[in-house]
């Protein structure tokens, strides 16, 4: 005990030996409590504890929950939630503040497994689990079928009575699993897989026979729904009576209210299967006649006046289409022929004003100076008695150049 003596009559405690005071009274008197409050300021650390505040309308409570207590809960804690809890308090001294040390917590007012399961049926449906578009279609003849469930329970006695006596003509192959209990979930999980890896069923059905809540509770497991989603196998699930629904029954591809009903979903009877058989044969009779007398007419068109008469129309029918195509051939041309007419004599005529016989027909001459024929474009090109041709429009002038004036502008 640490204690100083002051004046030989008062005792002092340490800030630690008071702690420790308390945290014996509290460890004593108040053992396997229940408290109920609600949840705030919950954390996750990162040992897996969880730590919160629980409170009322007046007070607060800290609490701790160890991880090794959580393996039993089929909830999610979350701020704002009612809970009962039990436990003990004790005092953390490094702090010196008092808390509840929980081994069990429960929601209030709702049980813990109904709590559970909305939890996740709502989380899985925010995924996307539960869409119609990821469900597979059923078979409708399946010729092997698989089941998931105890070997030893009545479901598959069920199962395999009503396959027997609506048709016995379909294999069973059975993937042996525990339906409940700790550990059955992955049980279930690894039957599913092994069923895929095999891949040797048309059709699994996964399920069990009535119970409580708890014992159907490996199929509203997390593992279970996720499992029956990524199986490529359809799934049918048949679990419990039909008053109960488990995740299983949501992410399955087809939900079947017992054992019973799922093998009458998964195949049909025999009268069923023979009056198909009966409607499949008239089907294909009548098909066939159909084409039979399809048959006859091709072959009367392929007699010999039939054939004459059809050549004589197919004849005559290309002999009027070659007409229309001469005809706008014809016109076609004839079009072409008149605008390309139009075009020379246009351009004839331009060359024509261009020429220098045109320009002699106004009045012009050509003048070149002899023997050499040079063309005189100035009075620089000649000089006075040279010979010199004037070519006019109908003829040619000669003579000699008496006489040069040059024009003001040269």
């Amino acid at each position: 005990m640490e204690i100083e003596e002051i004046h030989g009559r008062r005792a002092v405690l340490s800030v630690s030996e008071v702690t420790r005071r308390v945290k014996g009274c509290l460890s004593e008197k108040f053992t396997d409590i229940w408290v109920r409050g609600e949840v705030s300021n919950y954390t996750v650390a990162s040992s897996g504890h969880i730590y919160f505040t629980m409170k009322d309308e007046t007070s607060v409570l800290r609490a701790v929950l160890f991880r090794g207590y959580q393996k039993d809960m089929r909830f999610e804690l979350k701020d704002g939630m009612g809970v009962i809890v039990h436990g003990n308090l004790d005092v953390f001294e490094k702090r010196g503040e008092y808390q509840i040390i929980i081994d069990l917590v429960e929601p209030e007012g709702k049980g813990a497994l109904q709590l559970a399961f909305e939890q996740l049926k709502d989380k899985l449906q925010k995924e996307g689990l539960f869409d119609e578009s990821h469900k597979r279609q059923i078979p409708q003849y399946p010729d092997d079928i698989g089941v998931v469930t105890s070997p030893s329970g009545a479901a598959i006695r069920d199962i395999l009575n009503v396959l027997g006596r609506r048709y016995s003509g379909v294999r069973v192959i059975i993937y042996p699993t525990r339906v409940q209990g700790e550990g059955a979930a992955d049980e279930i999980v690894s039957a599913i897989r092994k069923a895929n890896e095999r891949n040797e069923t048309d059709v699994l059905i996964v399920g069990r026979g009535g119970g409580s809540v708890e014992d159907l509770w490996s199929f509203n497991e997390e593992i279970v729904a996720r499992a029956i989603y990524d199986s490529q196998i359809p799934v049918i699930s048949a679990v419990g009576h039909e008053i109960d629904f488990t995740i299983a029954d949501f992410t399955a591809d087809l939900r079947a209210p017992t054992p019973s009903v799922a093998a009458e979903l998964v195949v049909k009877s025999k009268r069923e299967v023979l009056r198909w058989s009966i409607d499949l044969v008239r089907h294909l009779l009548g098909a066939l006649d159909r084409v039979v007398d399809r048959g006859r007419e091709r072959a009367s068109l392929y007699n010999p006046e039939s054939l004459e008469k059809r050549m004589s129309v197919i004849c005559n029918e290309k002999s009027m289409l070659l007409d229309d195509l001469t005809r706008s051939l014809s016109s076609n041309i004839e079009n072409k022929l008149l605008g390309t007419k139009g075009r020379f004599e246009r351009l004839l005529g331009q060359l024509d004003a261009l020429s220098p016989l045109g320009t002699l027909s106004r009045g012009f001459a050509l003048i070149t100076k002899l023997p050499q024929k040079l063309r005189v474009v100035s009075v620089e090109d000649v000089a006075a008695g040279d010979k010199i041709a004037a070519k006019l429009r109908d003829g040619t002038v000669y003579g000699t150049v008496s006489k040069i004036e040059k024009s003001g502008r040269g």
